[in-house]
């Protein structure tokens, strides 16, 4: 019977856990056994007994979790001491960073495991429950909000009192995927008044139908701006000076600002400029999704808060996740969980089809080498 471990995340920061005692219970029933390292869900709020009362063996130390292990579960990419106590051929699943943490993958190579990224598994219907880029950036846009309302010294919805009126505050979330389109549903169901953009058209109607506003350069050029694949096409010098100067008279009349634009491989695109964030009233405040990547917002820094001259603030808060670590963790291990369905043939035995699709999409290392085309050479 194979055996899956999870062990402790030991990078800076990081709370969340890569099993639930829900799913270790359900990869037991389906044919697994399940070793957790002590102390691997207690940041998550998942307490060692839980897992023990779920049928995994716990185990006191990381060689003990790893010896006899066919397949490491991990949120973040296994440390040096994690890769050594690996055993030969062993299989590894993780958010591995792959475009940024180059050692991790070759020290995963040299060792000769089979690691896959889980950032890579592709967006095809089949492979939605593995998706784990959605399940966390899902997370993140609900929890930048708190965050951004936390920081911010008003309240967000309007408020009709004796005392007099408080008006509700303006939100400006910039970029509609996952991450946008909860910070939307968040900032409305908070009550504040909810704007929105993104370089393709087709999320118009996914804003509005959360009770948002699109704010666009409407013109011809951006009717056509989506290809048939659903990807944005590159805009004209022409349009990208008329939607800055839009968005910038925009900016300026907001109290939170949300940012959300990621390029896989590539640093985060620049969203908000100095003179842009210069603009805004005191107390406003922005909240940079990016900041692990470069940051959407110039002069953003990453784990800082930074308080501008004009006295608006910029959050860059890593890992946004991992502060509601016990929801975070939960969908994250019910992604690896489905994963591992395809680890498994029909008897149940240990044998990935490394010709899968998914699993083809998202190995990175195997046999001593970086084996992914996007990373190799």
């Amino acid at each position: 019977m194979a055996v899956i471990a999870v062990t402790r995340e030991r990078r800076a920061g990081e709370t969340r856990v890569a099993a639930t005692p829900e799913t270790v219970k359900k990869l037991i029933g389906a044919g697994w056994q399940v070793t957790i390292e002590a102390g691997a869900g207690t940041a998550s709020s998942y307490p060692d007994a839980d897992y023990e009362a779920a049928g995994a063996r716990l185990e006191k130390t990381l060689k003990g979790a790893l010896k006899d292990a066919d397949v490491l579960f991990k949120v973040r990419g296994p440390e040096p001491e994690e890769i050594a106590a690996l055993k030969a051929g062993a299989l590894v699943a993780a958010t591995l960073n792959p475009y940024q943490d180059k050692d991790t993958l070759n020290a995963l190579a040299k060792a000769g495991a089979s690691a896959f990224a889980m950032e890579f598994v592709p967006r095809i219907t089949r492979a939605q429950v593995m998706d784990v880029l959605s399940s966390q950036a899902n997370l993140a846009g609900y929890r930048a909000v708190i965050e951004g309302a936390q920081a911010f010294g008003k309240a967000l919805p309007m408020m009709m009192t004796a005392a007099g009126t408080v008006a509700a505050a303006k939100v400006f979330i910039m970029g509609v995927g996952v991450a946008g389109l909860q910070a939307i549903a968040t900032a409305r169901r908070l009550g504040a008044v909810v704007t929105a953009t993104d370089v393709r058209p087709a999320t118009k109607e996914q804003v509005e139908s959360l009770g948002a506003k699109f704010l666009a350069v409407e013109d011809e050029e951006f009717r056509n701006a989506q290809t048939a694949g659903g990807y944005a096409k590159e805009m004209s010098p022409e349009y990208q000076a008329k939607q800055a100067e839009l968005v910038s008279g925009h900016i300026a009349k907001q109290d939170i600002v949300i940012t959300t634009a990621l390029i896989p491989g590539r640093p985060a695109p620049r969203l908000v400029s100095a003179a842009q964030v210069a603009s805004m009233k005191p107390g406003s405040v922005l909240v940079d999704l990016a900041i692990e990547q470069g940051g959407n917002v110039e002069g953003a820094r990453l784990g800082e808060t930074v308080e501008t001259p004009n006295g608006a603030r910029i959050l860059g808060i890593p890992n946004l996740p991992g502060r509601i670590a016990t929801d975070a963790s939960a969908l994250y291990a019910r992604n690896l969980m489905a994963f591992a369905t395809l680890l498994l043939d029909k008897a149940g035995a240990l044998n990935p089809d490394y010709e899968d699709e998914i699993l083809k999409a998202a190995l990175v290392t195997q046999g001593g080498k970086v084996v992914h085309p996007n990373l190799a050479g």
